[in-house]
C-alpha cells in the first residue's frame, strides 16, 4: 500500500466535494474510527457514496429525506469485503466529526482522519475490514503524526451525539495489531 499526494493508490477514488483545507501546518495526529450503513442495517449498493459526494436521492429511502442534505464525508470507508474507497486526501479536512473534542481540543475534524466502516453499532465487523483498516493504519503512521495512543471512535469524541463504532468493534484486536498497545484513550470533554 502506498499513499501518493494525500491518495491511497491501488484503491477506488470517489472525490467529494465536502472538504476544505486544515489549519495552517496542522498534520492530522488523530484517527477517528466510524461506522455507517445505508440504508440503516443495510450493506453494500452505492448509497454511501452518494451521501459522500451530495448526490443522495431522498426518494430513494424513507431515511435518506432526513439525511440527504447533510454535507459529510470521510477520508475512506471499509467495506464489509475489505474494499477502500477514498473521498477526501489526507492532508485535507474531511467533514466526519462534526462537534467534538478530543483531550481538551474541539474541532476535530481540523487534526483527525476519518475512517468509516461499513457496518453498525451491534454487528460483528469482518475479519477483511480489521485487515484493511490495520493496513491504512499502518500507512498513515508512517506519513502523518499519528500514533496508536490517538486512535479512537466517534463516540469517544463525540458521546452525546454518537455511538459508533459500537461495542461491536473489536479495539483490543485492532490496537494489538497495531504495536501491541491495548489501552483505548478516552477524551475528557463532551461534545
Amino acid at each position: 500500500m502506498q499513499l501518493q499526494q494525500g491518495w491511497l493508490v491501488g484503491v477506488r477514488h470517489v472525490p467529494s466535494p465536502h472538504f476544505n483545507s486544515r489549519p495552517q501546518n496542522e498534520a492530522p495526529s488523530l484517527l477517528v474510527v466510524h461506522n455507517i450503513s445505508l440504508p440503516p442495517g443495510e450493506f453494500g449498493g452505492p448509497y454511501i457514496d452518494a451521501l459522500f459526494t451530495g448526490m443522495l436521492n431522498p426518494d430513494d429511502h424513507p431515511f435518506f429525506a432526513e439525511i440527504s442534505q447533510l454535507r459529510v464525508s470521510a477520508h475512506c470507508l471499509i467495506r464489509r469485503d475489505g474494499e477502500i474507497i477514498q473521498y477526501v486526501p489526507f492532508h485535507l479536512r474531511a467533514w466526519h466529526a462534526g462537534v467534538s473534542c478530543y483531550h481538551g481540543r474541539e474541532n476535530c475534524n481540523d487534526f483527525s482522519i476519518g475512517i468509516e466502516l461499513e457496518g453498525t453499532d451491534t454487528q460483528p465487523y469482518t475479519t477483511a475490514q480489521y485487515q484493511a483498516l490495520h493496513d491504512v493504519t499502518q500507512l498513515l503512521m508512517q506519513h502523518y503524526p499519528l500514533t496508536v495512543e490517538h486512535i479512537t471512535g466517534h463516540s469517544d469524541i463525540a458521546p452525546l451525539r454518537k455511538t459508533d463504532p459500537g461495542p461491536a468493534f473489536d479495539w483490543l484486536t485492532f490496537r494489538r495489531s497495531l504495536d501491541g498497545a491495548d489501552n483505548i484513550t478516552a477524551p475528557e470533554c463532551n461534545a
